[in-house]
């Protein structure tokens, strides 16, 4: 297993530089061919110990807090975009000391803070909601009913746009070219008539861009037609495109019990370290394992914390699980460390990195004193 580690380093994510490499190739693929900028979304997957790597074919990131931003700014450099739904007061100075764009998700709050951005030199943006839907799950789309995220076409203002160059976008998740085309067309359905007077387009992330089936000819060509109507520049932000199956979590199995099956319980929590396979949810994939009753013998593999929902999946294996053996769960890079937390006290995972020589190298581990310092 290229992933093994030592007994006391589980569990782990481990970020595979030639896998990470790879996407990035592809990213800059549609870069070029299309004539747009694609950037990190920090939101999604902020390893900074990678950033090296991955400047080398992004200009950018994109943020939504005033930490992240920092990030951007002291670990990654470039270009670095701001859009959240709200500001704090008392941080956007700091935050226009980080960024070069800030979009506003709603009129008051371009009302509010566009003097201090253009002071600061800073292009604006506004966030508008196509109100077009591409996701079937109702907590990841931002164009559902009622949403706080971007201006409707009702509550848009013609009149009220001087500033603003820039307009961002975002209705996607884990989503094809094709979601991007029809959601393209609502768009100009809808806010055509202002694309023209505008510098940039923001397209937002949910685009699936590093896939292996996704549509890479219809994404470039799409893009390229629309910057040549327009005259726009375009840039995209996904998240999960960047570290899409480029990482992997390795956990441990502490004990094997029976209570009408087999179950596994690992040193790695659903909740606490992988908490999209239970927000999503999701049944992420094990190496080596299979369906439920495919292999010699079906487990219930399971967390470490009291929450009883702490349940990563059912899966069955070719021999029996011991204390001691590890698992590694794959695609764990992206909306994992980003999202992790310490409840019950259960320790984050160390973060290491898979270098292209195959051997691994450990960048952080976390202890007591990390769980300690967020409650006091």
């Amino acid at each position: 297993m290229k992933y093994s580690l030592e007994a006391q380093q589980t569990p782990c994510y481990v970020v595979d530089e030639a896998l990470l490499e790879n996407n990035l190739r592809i990213l800059d693929r549609v870069q070029k061919q299309a004539g747009v900028k694609i950037l990190l979304a920090l939101k999604g997957f902020a390893m900074f110990g990678v950033f090296p790597l991955i400047r080398q074919y992004l200009p950018g990131v994109t943020a939504s807090s005033l930490n992240e931003a920092r990030l951007g700014r002291e670990e990654f450099g470039g270009e670095v975009h701001l859009c959240a739904p709200a500001y704090r007061e008392e941080e956007f100075g700091q935050m226009l000391d980080c960024c070069g764009h800030v979009v506003f998700n709603s009129f008051s709050q371009k009302n509010k803070y566009l003097a201090a951005a253009l002071k600061k030199g800073v292009r604006c943006g506004l966030r508008i909601n196509p109100e077009h839907r591409e996701v079937e799950t109702a907590i990841y789309d931002p164009c559902g009913p009622c949403s706080r995220l971007g201006v409707a076409l009702d509550n848009f203002q013609d009149g009220d746009l001087e500033g603003i160059t820039g307009l961002h976008f975002h209705n996607l998740c884990e989503k094809g070219a094709d979601a991007l085309v029809r959601t393209l067309k609502a768009v100009e359905e809808k806010f055509g008539r202002c694309i023209s007077s505008m510098e940039w387009i923001n397209m937002g992330g949910g685009h699936h861009i590093t896939r292996e089936d996704y549509d890479l000819e219809l994404l470039c060509s799409t893009l390229k037609a629309f910057k040549k109507k327009y005259g726009v520049e375009v840039y995209l932000e996904p998240g999960e495109a960047i570290a899409l199956n480029a990482g992997v979590l390795v956990a441990s199995v502490l004990d094997v019990m029976h209570n009408r099956m087999p179950i596994a319980i690992l040193d790695a929590s659903a909740a606490t370290h992988m908490p999209d396979v239970l927000e999503m949810p999701y049944r992420p994939e094990v190496e080596g394992a299979g369906a439920p009753g495919e292999l010699a013998v079906t487990y219930r593999l399971a967390g470490p914390s009291c929450l009883s929902g702490d349940v990563i999946g059912d899966y069955s294996f070719g021999a029996e699980l011991k204390p001691g053996d590890q698992l590694v769960f794959h695609d764990m890079a992206h909306y994992t460390m980003v999202k992790n937390n310490t409840f019950n006290g259960i320790n984050l995972p160390s973060i290491a990195v898979r270098k292209k020589t195959g051997e691994i190298e450990v960048l952080r581990t976390f202890t007591y004193q990390d769980y300690k310092n967020r409650l006091s």
